[in-house]
């Protein structure tokens, strides 16, 4: 049930992509594609049902929803190039997280850490913010936040391969 979840996530993200942005559909399925991810790992833990396999997929959803996200909303948000340049950074470094663990332990390694969780949602609260809040200011803080998650991510990656 569970993975099932996380399949719809996917397949949400992926609708994302044939519809205005910031319209009632956008929003509607950003928001089941937000929750999906809250209920996903609550079943698999309450029905003692989580797997490697889950994890594995709940990081790939992870993954595609963030990337038609930013797909959808960077050229609508005018942000200026310096910050899309430090969010472009902060995936880099997320990229290189996984590749170091991929290399290291040959498996996808996913971080589900408190500051993970935290920037997650803030990414995900974002988008309802735009008609009230000026973007420049929540995306700084946003980014901060997110940066110090990909490297506290990266000095746990390196850890964890570390002890493998």
């Amino acid at each position: 049930m569970a993975n099932f979840i996380t399949i719809i996530r996917i397949l949400c993200s992926l609708a994302l992509l044939f519809f205005m942005p910031l319209s009632p559909p956008f929003y509607a399925l950003y928001t089941a594609a937000g929750l999906s991810d809250i209920f996903d790992g609550w079943i698999a833990r309450k029905t003692n049902t989580a797997t490697e396999f889950g994890a594995k997929l709940d990081a790939l959803a992870d993954i595609v929803f963030a990337a038609v996200v930013l797909i959808m909303l960077l050229p609508i948000l005018e942000l200026p190039l310096w910050m899309i340049g430090w969010i472009g950074v902060i995936a880099l470094i997320k990229l290189v997280n996984i590749v170091i663990g991929f290399v290291r332990n040959h498996t996808l390694t996913a971080v589900h850490s408190v500051i993970n969780k935290v920037t997650g949602t803030l990414v995900f609260i974002l988008p309802f913010t735009l008609t009230i809040i000026n973007i420049r200011y929540t995306a700084v803080f946003v980014c901060a936040v997110a940066t110090v998650a990909a490297i506290m991510e990266s000095y746990t990656v390196t850890l964890l391969t570390e002890e493998s």
